[in-house]
């Protein structure tokens, strides 16, 4: 059996390796304590963003936006930030 060469072998990253690639690719705006605005007008103070696992498909994402409305309330999850505006 032949071994691969050597440059066929790709380095694996940690998880904290990808979740900082990830942050790097948010908008500068889009940070704990912001106001982000949803496509369908869905408004809320960004509480968290970190890893989430999608139930329905077992994909992780390591940068979901947790966002709470501004009085209180019921949070909900945003996977793609890019639905996200600065509110």
């Amino acid at each position: 059996m032949s071994r691969p060469a050597s440059n066929d072998l790709r380095p694996l990253r940690s998880a904290s390796t990808r979740r900082a690639l990830a942050h790097r690719q948010l908008p500068r705006w889009l940070r704990e304590g912001t106001v982000a605005v949803e496509d369908g007008g869905r408004r809320g103070v960004v509480q968290f963003i970190g890893e989430w696992e999608d139930p329905a498909t077992r994909r992780i994402n390591p940068c979901a936006i947790f966002l709470r409305p501004e009085g209180g309330g019921v949070e909900w999850i945003v996977a793609d930030h890019v639905t996200l505006t600065q509110g």
